[in-house]
């Protein structure tokens, strides 16, 4: 077989190649533009609207996760290494316990505000 002949087998193959992509390529754009379903028998059903422009959700608030000890006791340690372990501590007093482990969950978001702004003085 010549080179020629070879290129010309390859050619008509690459031809039959590229009509079958264009082919799958039209199917999918009828997929998802709907046309596939304009193309089967009409059933007593109502017309579906067009998907081209999909409602955009409203941004939702973002839950506010829980304090868990391990948060707050992470805040207290930095801003006791920083110096301020008097300040803790008496925050920790404030809020009815001697150590962080005895303050109430529901009190966890009060002690940490009051704790992060230790040596935020402006």
């Amino acid at each position: 077989m010549g080179k020629t002949n070879e290129l010309s087998m390859l050619v008509n193959e690459l031809q039959k190649c590229g009509k079958a992509l264009i082919g799958i390529s039209e199917g999918l754009a009828d997929m998802f533009s709907g046309a596939e379903e304009e193309k089967q028998p009409a059933k007593k059903t109502a017309p579906k609207k067009k998907q081209t422009e999909e409602p955009k959700p409203e941004p939702q608030p973002e839950e506010e996760k829980p304090l868990t000890l391990e948060d707050v006791r992470a805040v207290c340690a930095d801003k006791s290494r920083q110096g301020f372990t008097a300040e803790v501590k008496a925050s920790l007093t404030k809020h009815g316990a001697d150590k962080l482990s005895e303050v109430d969950p529901a009190e966890y978001k009060a002690l940490l505000a009051e704790v992060e702004v230790l040596g935020n003085a402006n």
